[in-house]
């Protein structure tokens, strides 16, 4: 039971983010597939999946197209009840679907003047009045969901994680991007969607891929990117301590070194996106943990 997912560059389309994220967060199988967002290919992409237009868009193990992250979020906690993709008190599901509403039909000048990029953090950006004033509310929603039904021990809106948090890690994503002033309790629940390893994922393969230009931010310069600094990584040459690679099980042929040890990996990719951030990938990390006893 796999769906296939439709998703535009991970660095800069957050709609997919979020489309992703439903998957991968709830353990839910899926193929992903990158649809030319940039390369002007996105229509030919589509076009078995009438009537969308846009990323993300799903088609379900029968077949059935599904697009518009708020339908797909629907249809997919219609078909995995057991997912917890809502929460489970009928009051916190209420609540999360506000807040999910409104993050996907509001907030039009973060969105307008802060668009995601999780390249680093834009230098000397000043926000708008306009921008300052979805912020507070932003704050309002988080603030309000996390007295309510939060836990002491988790970051999350409320509790465990849920849908509310992947539609708003974009949200989490600008704000970083950005630098947009916020107060402590919104920027712990920042820097929580930018330690979490799915999202370290996501960053990390949409990193494989340079752009020039960049898109969005017109040449500003940027800054280190403020979630968790990853290990240092590098391309190297064989052999390597592993004979097959951990995503995969096929042979290697393409190598990383890190603290002084030469990992290998089935195609270039399955290293770059290790390098990029090798704490992020479960099956690297039990990899290593195996061989080192």
């Amino acid at each position: 039971m796999t769906y296939d997912l439709y998703i535009g560059d991970q660095t800069f389309s957050s709609w997919s983010l979020r489309g992703w994220l439903m998957f991968e967060a709830f353990n839910i199988p899926f193929r992903s597939h990158l649809a030319g967002l940039y390369s002007g290919t996105l229509k030919e992409d589509l076009a078995e999946l009438a009537p969308a237009r846009f990323v993300p868009v799903m088609k379900t193990p029968d077949g059935i197209p599904v697009g518009d992250t708020l339908a797909m979020a629907e249809t997919l906690a219609e078909a995995h009840p057991d997912a917890g993709l809502w929460p489970e008190d009928p009051a916190a599901r209420a609540l999360a679907r506000w807040l999910v509403a409104e993050m996907h039909s509001g907030f039009g000048a973060l969105r307008g003047d802060c668009p995601m990029q999780l390249l680093g953090v834009v230098d000397g950006f000043d926000p708008s009045a306009e921008v300052l004033a979805d912020l507070t509310r932003i704050e309002e929603l988080w603030a309000i969901a996390r007295a309510k039904f939060g836990r002491d021990n988790s970051p999350w809106l409320f509790g465990d994680y849920s849908l509310a948090d992947v539609f708003y890690a974009p949200v989490a994503a600008r704000i970083a991007g950005f630098g947009l002033p916020v107060s402590a309790g919104a920027h712990a629940y920042v820097a929580a969607h930018l330690a979490d390893p799915a999202f370290r994922r996501w960053r990390a393969m949409g990193l494989l891929k340079s752009y020039d230009p960049v898109p969005y931010i017109d040449g500003l310069p940027l800054s280190d990117w403020p979630g968790p600094a990853p290990l240092a990584a590098v391309a190297c040459s064989g052999p390597s301590i592993n004979d097959a690679c951990p995503y995969s099980g096929d042979p290697v042929t393409d190598f990383l070194k890190l603290n002084g040890q030469v990992w290998g990996f089935c195609n270039p990719g399955c290293r770059d996106k290790t390098v990029n951030d090798p704490e992020a990938w479960p099956a690297f990390v039990a990899m290593v943990a195996a061989h080192s006893g």
